[in-house]
């Protein structure tokens, strides 16, 4: 593999280069794929329901249990009072996200109007714009894949020798 940046040759994947410090990806490997828009906001929802659920919970068993009683510790009140907090800004939160559901689903009609321009160019065949390849007559390699291996630097060779 070479350095897309130096040139470097004899590069392994997945590590940095010898000369100028770039990472060297890995090309054979897939892409991961990115979660749509729809999946994010469907994960913040339910996260939003259920920490207000658990928030308000939590803050009523303490009131409940430890509330208004001698010798109550403030920190009592304390931990409920920011429970409740918590909870009130994860509303806000559900709140933005189904408004922002609500206009990506705006967007959708506009979307599903490109989808037939997409599938009329996957029905073309494209045996009818491209030539069958002729192996035939194939090119010989070029003459820097064959010479690249001169310009490595090899083991036990000065390089104030070389010609400039």
């Amino acid at each position: 593999m070479f350095c897309p940046k130096c040139g470097k040759a004899e590069q392994l994947p997945e590590t940095y280069c010898r000369q100028c410090g770039v990472f060297l990806p890995d090309l054979s490997k897939p892409v991961k794929r990115e979660n749509q828009p729809e999946e994010h906001l469907k994960a913040n929802t339910v996260l939003s329901l259920m920490t207000i659920v658990t928030c308000f919970t939590l803050a009523t068993l303490l009131y409940v249990f430890f509330g208004f009683r001698s010798g109550t510790h403030p920190m009592i009140y304390a931990t409920a009072g920011l429970l409740i907090a918590m909870g009130g800004w994860h509303i806000q939160t559900f709140i933005r996200t189904r408004m922002l559901k609500k206009q990506i689903e705006k967007l959708k009609p506009k979307r599903a109007n490109e989808a037939p321009a997409q599938s009329e160019f996957n029905r073309v065949e494209t045996g009818k714009l491209l030539d069958e390849a002729d192996f035939a007559n194939v090119i010989p390699a070029s003459v820097t894949e064959s010479t690249t291996r001169l310009l490595v630097d090899e083991p036990g060779r000065d390089s104030s020798q070389t010609k400039h």
